[in-house]
Parts: C-alpha cells; structure tokens; sequence
C-alpha cells in the first residue's frame, strides 16, 4: 500500500475522530459546570456524592469507562450493544472529561476575591446576575490556561475509542499496521494528531489574547 493511500484510507476515520473531539466538548464542558456547582453545594450530601463522582471518575482508566458504557448494559441488564457506538463513546468521554472540568472550574472560582461578591451584592446584583456577569468572565480567563491542557489531551485520547473497536482514524491505522506489518500508519497518525493539536493550541492562544482586556 503506498502512503498516499494510506494517508487516504485513514482521513476517512478523521472525521470520527472530529466528532468524539467536537461532541465531548459540547456536552463535557456545561456539564462540568454544573459539576462543579453541586460539588460547590452548602448541602453536605449533595457535595458528598458529587465528590464521590469526580473521584471514581478522575481514579478509573478512560478505557475502562469506555467498556463499562459500551457494554454495562449488555452484561448487567441483557440490553442491545448500540449498533452507532459513537453513542456510548460520546457519553463515557463527556463524563469523564465532565469530572476534571469540575474540578477546573471549581478552582477557578474559588479563586475570585469574596470582596467581589459583596460588591455586587451592595450594587443590587442578583446571584445569577453577580455570576454571570461578573464572576464567570473572570473565571475563564483564569482557568484557559488548564481548560486548553484538558482539550489537547483530548484530542489524544479519542484514540482510545479503539478500545470498543469504533472506527476512528487510530482504529484504522492500526489495522493497516496490522495487515501491512508497517509501523508507518503510526507515523501517519501521529502527525494526524500532531495537526491537530497544533491548530487546538492556535485557536485557544487566540482566545487567550482576546480576552486579555480582563487583566
């Protein structure tokens, strides 16, 4: 097989990889947010369970996640494995990408001054009105920086979807590797991955310094 082929071959999983990247960032990111808002929680049970999730989320491998998804129902309730398994990988993936968002933004909002609630509480703010308005924009600016580490590692471990034999662009190169016994697909798919990464890494610089006006 010549390399263009190869090359050829493997673009057609590109778009699947897009997806998982896209689709988990879609649903991850707001979920995240409210995440971090119950772990933020003044009642003790709803902040211990929400603990307890980022915990076994953060403390159990992506592949393992994966599995349990994608075949859980199978061997627990005797469900259908789904036919689309973009399904089951969007949804381990936005969980678990979800917990370390959580603990992200969490951060980032334990770190903004009290004094700045106050303020707005005394200029007749609602809560709803002082967080959006006021604390969230500070909140990402703060927390970019960690958000785009997370996103490029995303762009990385959709590669795991292998794992469930989804036919991403990684599942693809691995079976041209397999059948060809070349270590070239590899090749091929790390500067995939490399692209990829590089235009992440452009597109959240430049975000970065659109939002430098908050300093």
């Amino acid at each position: 097989m010549s390399l263009l082929t190869m090359i050829l071959k493997m673009s057609e999983g590109l778009g699947k990889t897009c997806a998982i990247f896209f689709l988990t960032l879609l649903f991850s990111l707001p979920l995240g947010m409210v995440v971090a808002l119950l772990r933020m929680s003044r009642s003790k049970i709803i902040s211990s369970i929400m603990r307890f999730f980022i915990t076994v989320l953060r403390g159990t491998p992506l592949m393992l996640q994966l599995l349990a998804v994608t075949y859980g129902p199978y061997y627990l309730f005797g469900a259908t494995v789904a036919r689309n398994k973009l399904i089951p990988v969007v949804i381990a993936f936005a969980i678990n990408y979800a917990a370390y968002f959580a603990e992200i933004y969490r951060g980032g909002i334990e770190s903004i001054p009290v004094g700045q609630y106050e303020a707005a509480e005394v200029l007749g703010y609602s809560k709803f009105q002082t967080f959006m308005r006021i604390i969230l924009p500070q909140v990402i600016k703060r927390i970019l920086p960690s958000v785009t580490n997370e996103v490029v590692t995303l762009v990385k471990d959709t590669s795991m979807a292998f794992t469930v034999s989804y036919q991403e662009m990684f599942t693809i190169g691995k079976q041209i590797a397999n059948s060809q016994t070349s270590f070239m697909p590899f090749v091929v798919a790390g500067v995939f991955y490399y692209l990829f990464n590089a235009i992440v890494d452009y597109v959240m610089g430049r975000i970065e310094k659109r939002l430098d006006y908050y300093r």
